[in-house]
């Protein structure tokens, strides 16, 4: 029996699908009944918008847009032993993925290595991969052309120490590191805004953060040293309108970070990209997109003073919505994660990853993740939306709510400035306060039914559930950890100290530690080696609890 949504009392004779309806989108922003050329205006008279390739890039970054050159079609190839990922890495590039997402296991995430027995019974977690040493890395990039296929690192307090890494494989095989493409997203803000996988205060994380990517900025000019990320602060519960006006204000304050190290804006902000997500709402999210480059833009020309257009250009990766998946009918997610696409498609993204439709319940099956990317092959191939550059440019609502949104964003970078910045907002727990609030409104609207989720609170069935599961191989920990312990004991013992000596000196002066690392990840230290050197510098963050 299938449980709709009830008519309405009365003689309105509301259909299902009308009752209970809320007129807002995911922001909270009204949305009115029909849209003409007067709304456009109503938040920006000017309502600047150009054309696709040209400043302030509403339409997008390429003039061209998808008839040059498809999106990066990027999905996850992590998961078990770093011999296992990589397995993986090389079927997703045989069916036709052009760039590759490596997450981390929850140890690696939190700077544990596999024989740390705080790890016990979490290696190989979250659908990660274990990166303890340098044979790790090379493991896992073992076949792969380094300078061809993009490999993005989801890594973040880490980041210094894996780039270190990847940095070394490359050399190992004679790949110059200006030929190097990829991406780290090193985003440390947000991990104490929303993410929280932070070790270390916040200013000495930024430390580390300005030190990547200044080493990129002078030896690895293709590779993108940060991604700054909204996508975890809209899975923390932020709105759409919060997730773009904190993610840009991270921006910014990286920007002005990279400016007081002495580094000209030119020479390093035309590497940043960043991460955002796609959500249910299939305009919000293209609005969001359109407001994001031009408030990128105009405030790296006017406020920053970059001259270079690339400076201007924001180049964005999404991911569709893992937090709107259900586990109830999760077949209906294809369909949810299919339009979320389309939608970050039509905003005119650089690169794409689509979430499996198991995700709410499970680690991607090898069937659930062709599935998702046939999404986008799809999407690419046959439904046409690449034939023309920024196809939806013009309609009275979606021009509309792109300014409404940007005016509503820049509210929100005065409430920060007016708390100090970025920073001194972490510190005064502003960002964890008001993404909470967002979250608990989200989850009010889905228990009183005012916001419908198909499946999960309206048109529900009793079903019989038969689902695969996907796990890391049974005995896959037990032999991690004796491999690690194997290669502790065959390493140069006095060489792995001194490196660390080392580390611990670099830590605590002021000239770029990436060398230093580089060096150490040579020498066979481990991940939790290093991040345990630079706990005993740095210090442990703890933050205050917000009620």
């Amino acid at each position: 029996m299938i449980k709709g949504l009830p008519k309405e009392d009365g003689n309105n004779n509301t259909s299902a699908f009308d009752a209970g309806k809320i007129r807002t989108n995911l922001s909270g922003l009204p949305i009115e009944t029909c849209y003409d050329s007067r709304d456009i205006t109503r938040f920006d008279p000017e309502h600047e918008l150009g054309a696709p390739g040209e400043f302030p890039f509403v339409r997008g970054i390429h003039k061209t847009m998808y008839r040059g050159k498809l999106w990066t079609i990027r999905q996850l190839g992590s998961l078990d032993s770093p011999a296992k990922a990589n397995e993986r890495i090389h079927q997703l590039i045989e069916m036709g993925a052009t760039g590759i997402s490596i997450c981390l296991d929850l140890p690696t995430i939190m700077g544990r290595d596999s024989d740390d027995p705080l790890a016990e019974g979490e290696v190989g977690s979250c659908g990660g991969v274990a990166i303890d040493t340098l044979k790790d890395m090379r493991d896992l990039l073992a076949g792969i052309a380094l300078e061809e296929i993009s490999i993005n690192f989801v890594c973040n307090s880490q980041s210094s120490i894996i780039l270190a890494m990847f940095a070394a494989v490359a050399e190992e095989r004679g790949i110059p590191w200006e030929k190097l493409t990829g991406t780290m997203q090193n985003d440390i803000l947000k991990e104490y805004q929303a993410q929280k996988s932070y070790y270390f205060p916040p200013r000495p994380s930024m430390r580390l953060t300005m030190d990547t990517i200044r080493f990129c900025n002078d030896n690895m000019p293709r590779f993108n040293p940060i991604s700054i990320s909204g996508y975890h602060l809209a899975s923390a519960g932020a709105t759409p309108v919060q997730e773009l006006a904190f993610t840009l204000s991270n921006g910014f304050t990286y920007v002005e970070e990279g400016i007081k190290a002495g580094l000209p804006v030119d020479s390093f902000a035309p590497r940043f990209s960043f991460f955002f997500k796609a959500h249910n709402d299939f305009f919000e999210n293209i609005a969001k997109l359109r407001a994001a480059r031009r408030i990128w833009a105009k405030t790296m020309r006017e406020k920053y003073g970059a001259s270079d257009p690339r400076s201007w250009q924001l180049r964005v990766h999404i991911q569709t919505s893992g937090s709107s998946l259900t586990a109830q009918q999760a077949e209906n997610n294809i369909i949810r994660v299919t339009l979320q696409a389309l939608s970050a498609v039509l905003a005119g993204t650089q690169s794409l990853h689509t979430n499996a439709f198991d995700e709410a319940f499970s680690i991607p099956t090898p069937r659930s993740e062709r599935l998702a990317l046939r999404t986008q092959q799809i999407i690419a191939c046959e439904s046409g939306v690449a034939n023309t550059a920024d196809p939806l440019a013009g309609s009275y609502y979606l021009e509309a709510l792109t300014n409404e949104m940007e005016a509503e964003c820049r509210k929100v970078f005065k409430e920060i400035e007016a708390l100090g910045g970025v920073l001194c907002a972490i510190e005064k727990g502003y960002y964890q306060s008001a993404i909470a609030d967002s979250a608990f409104r989200y989850q009010r609207e889905i228990e009183t039914k005012s916001r419908i989720v198909v499946g999960l609170n309206a048109f529900i069935e009793d079903e019989e559930i038969d689902r695969q599961m996907r796990e890391p191989e049974a005995d896959f920990e037990q032999k991690k950890v004796a491999g690690l312990k194997a290669l502790k004991k065959s390493r140069n013992s006095k060489q792995v100290k001194d490196v660390l000596k080392e580390t611990r000196a670099a830590a605590q002066g002021a000239d770029n530690i990436m060398p230093t690392l580089i060096k150490a990840v040579q020498s066979y230290a481990t991940l939790g080696e290093i991040i345990g050197v630079m706990r005993e510098i740095f210090g442990e963050y703890r933050e205050d609890a917000i009620y």
